[in-house]
């Protein structure tokens, strides 16, 4: 009986924020869910099958469908298995006006069984009183593809639309996750992915050859945008290591610093001028459907996971920040592991712009707005502790997807910013309490004292 509550605090240290997420999705699955109709060459052959089921063969069947890629895929596999099933179809594709021609055209060779529409055609007002308007077709049934119920939220393209969005948190929170475990705090990750952006952007602008850029002038462009980032963190270390300054002023100096740089080597503007095949990191899609950006951050982090798990690096990184002077007394380079820290966020800050600018095909010194806010509260919100000496990488992932659940499922349920922000900002404190209550051994102390 004793050994309960030992197994239930290790299954909510280990787990909490893994079954706080499965609730979230759970929640945001019930309140999303809304009737769905099928769209594509997919809804097109469900379609065709029920209506060979209820019309027989020499059946006419006016098929309408608006000027748009998933709807003329949907009427063309319709047309195609109706016509094999032995149905006469007319086919009609572009606006009310050419689905009222085409009632004209089939009213002058007698009645129509079924007029197959998709979600948007069936609303078209030509269709409201056929037997009226054209007497001569009859009284055709408006057949749509059947609706079901199904959650907004699980649908595959907003599933990847979660992790094609947080990615670039993510990536950067694997490098805050190395900076808190030592027990410090990195405020420049922000102001960094936006240097990388421009700098990679301007890169490619000005010397790569803009929109004429080859891969290798967009990879260089890219590394030494990643490179400057990563000398940025290396000053950040060094100032905190050698000079002895608090992690906070020094980060908050050099968020400045590179927000400022941005935008003087920008002049306040956003650059643009990159080729379309910049995208592909950012926008292009790998194996199994997974965007590529989404692959970047999962190698990354089992990368990370065997750093902290397996080797000396990881080992001496908690080591630092469970207690410093015992690890400097036990032969530990504590200079040198706090330095790392801090190089690696910045590499992974610059990685983090890389990635941003090619989603969003540009570089301006906006980007990366707030973002230390949401990796560090991923880093917390998975289970970090900000003293240092505690944190795992599949914690921050969890938490950075936790992030990215609540405010897309705020998005879909129509929530507004504010809102959004102080349902955000309770998730943040809760996870700093629950992370208090932990170290205390799920022990509430209201006594006062020290």
């Amino acid at each position: 009986m004793r050994s309960s509550p030992s197994f239930l605090s290790r299954l909510l240290a280990d787990y909490g924020m893994v079954m706080v997420l499965a609730l979230l999705c759970a929640f945001f699955s019930v309140a999303t869910q809304s009737d769905q109709r099928p769209t594509g060459a997919e809804a097109g052959r469900t379609l065709a099958s029920d209506l060979l089921k209820r019309h027989p063969k020499g059946a006419r069947i006016l098929v309408a469908v608006p000027d748009q890629a998933d709807a003329i895929a949907f009427a063309e596999t319709l047309q195609t298995d109706l016509t094999r099933g032995g149905v006469q179809v007319h086919l009609a594709t572009g606006d009310p006006k050419s689905a009222r021609s085409a009632l004209q055209a089939a009213a002058a060779e007698g009645p129509l069984d079924a007029i197959a529409c998709d979600a948007t055609s069936a609303s078209w007002m030509v269709f409201a009183d056929v037997p009226t308007d054209f007497p001569a077709l009859g009284r055709p049934r408006i057949e749509p593809p059947t609706a079901y119920r199904w959650p907004n939220f699980l649908k595959r393209d907003n599933l990847l639309n979660i992790a094609n969005q947080i990615a670039v948190i993510a990536i950067v929170a694997i490098g805050m996750t190395l900076v808190i475990v030592t027990g410090g705090i990195d405020l420049s990750v922000g102001s960094l992915i936006a240097l990388a952006a421009v700098l990679t952007t301007l890169g490619i602008r000005d010397i790569a050859g803009a929109q004429q850029a080859t891969a290798w002038g967009m990879t260089s462009s890219c590394l030494v945008a990643i490179v400057a980032t990563g000398l940025a963190g290396g000053v950040t270390g060094t100032l905190i290591t050698v000079f002895r300054l608090p992690p906070f002023i020094v980060t908050l100096a050099m968020m400045l610093v590179a927000s400022g740089g941005a935008y003087l080597l920008t002049h306040g503007q956003s650059v643009y001028q990159v080729p379309d095949s910049f995208v592909w990191l950012g926008r292009g899609t790998g194996p199994f459907g997974l965007p590529i950006a989404v692959l970047l951050m999962l190698l990354l982090y089992g990368g990370a996971h065997l750093v902290m798990s397996g080797t000396v690096l990881g080992r001496h990184l908690y080591a630092v920040g469970g207690n410093r002077v015992a690890s400097r007394y036990s032969g530990v380079a504590v200079r040198r592991v706090i330095l790392t820290a801090y190089v690696v966020s910045g590499l992974l800050s610059g990685l983090g712009g890389v990635v941003l600018a090619s989603q969003l095909k540009s570089g301006s010194p906006t980007f990366g707005n707030m973002y230390e806010l949401y990796v560090i509260a991923a880093v917390v919100v998975g289970g970090a502790s900000l003293n240092g000496g505690t944190g795992r990488m599949f914690g921050t992932l969890v938490g950075a997807f936790v992030i990215a659940v609540i405010q897309n499922g705020m998005n879909l349920m129509n929530v507004e910013s504010y809102t959004q922000k102080v349902v955000l900002g309770l998730v943040i404190l809760g996870a700093v309490l629950l992370d208090l209550l932990r170290e205390r051994g799920w022990k509430l102390d209201l006594s006062g004292g020290d």
